[in-house]
């Protein structure tokens, strides 16, 4: 009938339009500008040649790890381990698995001093009692951005990066300064390393769930109309949980205690009873707000001050300044530093070409051009705009290697990886 053979078509229209609404998409993806032809993917594979040289580096490559296949056999064994001038230190401290290298190593460019000054056999200051008013006041922090924040919404660029970075055991050194001159310092044994100091992961991620919710919480009390004042009346209630996770993980810090040391004549000193705050006066003995942070960032133009906003460890405490300069006016300070016998806070990239069996860091440890016949090339300033580098890792720089006529050949690291690690606790 006439009436059935136009549905009939019908139907077979709709059907033949929904198939080529399903083609098409597949079609356009194949002529999307950009997109690998069957030709360009030929043209590609062809990188990878056919011959016994190629062979046996898929072997090699497939069956051992990357770095031992690309370590620079040409430079091994070419530098020696001899420093002609070291700060005078005692010992070397081990952050197991914590990311307090900022920590320890501020805390080592203080420790030679006062060794030097009362003549101390042996001298550590503890790293899990700033560590614990550090979580405390990053925690402060957080809790004051969401605050600050609390009308704009879920998606806004600063609450988003907020709750992404709530807390961490990282830092840099206006955190040192900033936790010292707040709350001070006591030795190691008054307060020493407990298992959740030495390894931070899951107290860590506890801490940033509490502080999530928490955060959750001040939001919607914003949204119901209270006001600034009462949201940190609440915030105050809230830090006592997170007090309560640092006390249960890593103790509570000693408001007063009794301490004496012995010197290296194996002398015992007079006991004295200190506060955190009076021990860092008496042994300290520092301005430690005269540092100034010198990076070398090519990146960025030279001789200027730059601030990163909200990099801090506390809300009143200083954002991360540094005065960006070239590489040789740094090591030209950093040489009469250590001829001073003053140690210096210093980070780098140290994981991309640490020889870790030897403690040697050199650009030329590893040539990974060689192993795979691709070249890795980029300078410094690119590395840093595209996060290939920036600044992982802490150390004491303790050392200077001196020719006769005052010329650098190489530099001295104390680490914080414990005495077994690099060259006897050290790198090169």
């Amino acid at each position: 009938k006439p009436q059935n053979i136009t549905k009939k078509m019908n139907h077979c229209k709709k059907l033949s339009l929904m198939l080529l609404l399903a083609v098409l998409p597949l079609f356009l993806a194949a002529q999307q500008a950009g997109s690998l032809t069957s030709g360009e993917l030929e043209k590609i594979k062809k990188s990878v040649a056919d011959d016994e040289a190629t062979h046996a580096r898929i072997n090699a490559i497939t069956n051992n790890k990357i770095q031992e296949l690309a370590l620079n056999r040409a430079n091994v064994g070419t530098v020696d381990k001899y420093i002609s001038h070291r700060v005078k230190t005692k010992g070397i401290t081990d952050q197991k698995s914590s990311g307090r290298c900022w920590l320890y190593t501020g805390l080592n460019v203080i420790r030679p001093q006062v060794i030097e000054r009362y003549d101390m056999e042996a001298f550590e200051l503890s790293q899990t009692y700033p560590f614990f008013w550090d979580q405390l006041e990053k925690a402060n922090l957080f809790l004051e951005g969401i605050i600050e924040s609390a009308d704009k919404p879920m998606d806004d660029k600063f609450v988003e990066w907020l709750l992404k970075n709530p807390i961490g055991d990282g830092g840099q050194w206006t955190g040192v300064v900033d936790i010292i001159e707040k709350y001070g310092l006591v030795p190691a044994e008054i307060m020493p390393d407990t298992k959740n100091a030495e390894s931070t992961g899951w107290m860590s991620r506890l801490l940033r769930r509490k502080l999530r919710g928490q955060a959750m919480e001040l939001r919607q009390m914003k949204a119901d109309g209270k006001n600034t004042k009462q949201l940190r009346t609440a915030k105050v209630e809230m830090l006592g949980d997170i007090y309560r996770i640092l006390a249960l993980s890593l103790g509570e810090p000693p408001a007063e205690f009794q301490w004496r040391y012995k010197n290296s004549s194996g002398d015992v000193s007079e006991i004295k009873t200190y506060t955190p705050k009076s021990f860092a006066k008496d042994f300290v003995q520092v301005d430690l707000n005269d540092y100034v942070m010198f990076m070398n960032d090519p990146s960025r133009d030279y001789n200027k001050l730059y601030e990163i906003e909200y990099d801090r460890h506390m809300l009143e405490g200083g954002n991360w300044k540094y005065i960006n300069l070239p590489a040789d006016d740094i090591k030209e300070f950093a040489k009469e530093s250590i001829l001073n016998n003053e140690a210096m806070y210093f980070s780098c990239d140290v994981g991309k070409q640490l020889n870790r069996d030897e403690g040697i860091l050199d650009v030329d440890n590893y040539d990974y051009n060689a192993l795979y016949g691709v070249d890795f090339g980029m300078t410094k300033a690119e590395r840093i705009l595209t996060n290939e580098s920036g600044s992982t890792h802490g150390m004491g720089l303790v050392g200077v290697d001196l020719t006769e006529n005052g010329k650098i050949r190489k530099w001295l690291l104390e680490n914080s990886w414990g005495p077994s690690s690099g060259y006897k606790g050290f790198l090169i």
